[in-house]
């Protein structure tokens, strides 16, 4: 019995302290448990709020996209650079009023007049050529304006696109200058003499190149800017053609005759033009027939043939005796 009763409050007392443990550990679960339950609760919902907004800035920032795209213009694409060039030749009554009243227009517009050259043709009548440069936006208004100052004769109009030489042009100017500019933070950093000199040389050689390209460019826009009509004003009149211009038998006879006539001048032409070959050679040929056909060595003439003998009658007495002579 002391046995018993000396273990059984141990064993109580053991058995309180794990019971109060356990209960402590099951509270500190349950917190745990708790909150973080609670904080999984609040991320989501913070998770969900963020969704929420992001949706919500989502379809504004669309909303506001697609009305934008509706509202805003196309986007343009590169301008045009276009080098316009004409040629006028125009028929007036008094050249020196039409030219002032081309200036008047030519500087209305904005442009300037450029070279310009007068004189008089055979019979005295005045002409006048010059240039004219206009800006590319007023072109077509002032050609016609100088279209219509008297009769036309002869209209040449060019239209030249050099966009893509424009843009090459800007292109290669804009590499350059950062290769110039390179060269230039090599000579900085350069030391040796030898390296020096060399940059120096391939500096200038670039710079060349880039005021070649800045010259071409003032080129293009001075060209393209500003158009280029080239107008000449005389008082000559216009010969009228003929109405008719079937050939007749008149004409048909003419050309036949002016044919003719023309052969035998291409003949004698011909015959004039091979005469001192002809007259030299007859020369020639008489010269070697007169004096040295003759002389030719190698070449004797041929004997003569021996005449036949004279036959003496038989039967005729030789005389022997003289008849003697008479006192």
């Amino acid at each position: 019995m002391s046995r018993y009763r000396s273990v059984r409050p141990v064993q109580v007392l053991a058995a309180l302290l794990l019971s109060g443990a356990l209960a402590l550990t099951g509270c500190t679960g349950a917190d745990d448990t708790g909150s973080s339950s609670d904080k999984a609760a609040d991320s989501d919902a913070r998770d969900a709020g963020a969704g929420a907004a992001a949706g919500s800035g989502a379809a504004d920032s669309s909303g506001e996209g697609g009305s934008k795209g509706k509202e805003a213009a196309p986007v343009p694409g590169p301008t045009a650079h276009i080098i316009h060039t004409a040629s006028l030749t125009v028929q007036v009554k008094d050249v020196p009023k039409s030219l002032a009243e081309a200036r008047t227009v030519v500087e209305n517009a904005g442009g300037m007049v450029g070279d310009e050259t007068t004189d008089r043709d055979s019979e005295g009548r005045e002409r006048s050529r010059v240039v004219l440069r206009i800006p590319a936006d007023r072109y077509k208004e002032v050609r016609t304006e100088l279209e219509g100052s008297g009769k036309l004769l002869d209209l040449r109009a060019k239209a030249e696109d050099v966009t893509e030489q424009v843009v090459d042009v800007e292109s290669r100017i804009k590499s350059q200058r950062v290769s110039v500019a390179r060269i230039r933070e090599l000579m900085d950093r350069a030391s040796k003499l030898s390296d020096v000199v060399t940059l120096e040389g391939e500096l200038s050689t670039r710079q060349a190149d880039l005021e070649s390209l800045l010259a071409q460019q003032a080129s293009l826009k001075d060209r393209t800017s500003l158009a280029t009509i080239t107008l000449s004003l005389s008082e000559t009149p216009v010969k009228k053609a003929a109405e008719d211009d079937d050939p007749g038998f008149a004409d048909a006879l003419g050309g036949g005759w002016d044919a003719f006539v023309g052969m035998f001048r291409w003949i004698g032409l011909a015959l004039s033009a091979v005469l001192p070959f002809l007259v030299g050679a007859a020369l020639l040929l008489f010269l070697w027939v007169r004096f040295l056909r003759g002389r030719t060595p190698g070449r004797t003439p041929a004997p003569a043939p021996a005449a036949p003998p004279v036959p003496v009658p038989a039967t005729a007495p030789a005389a022997t005796n003289r008849e003697p002579e008479r006192d």
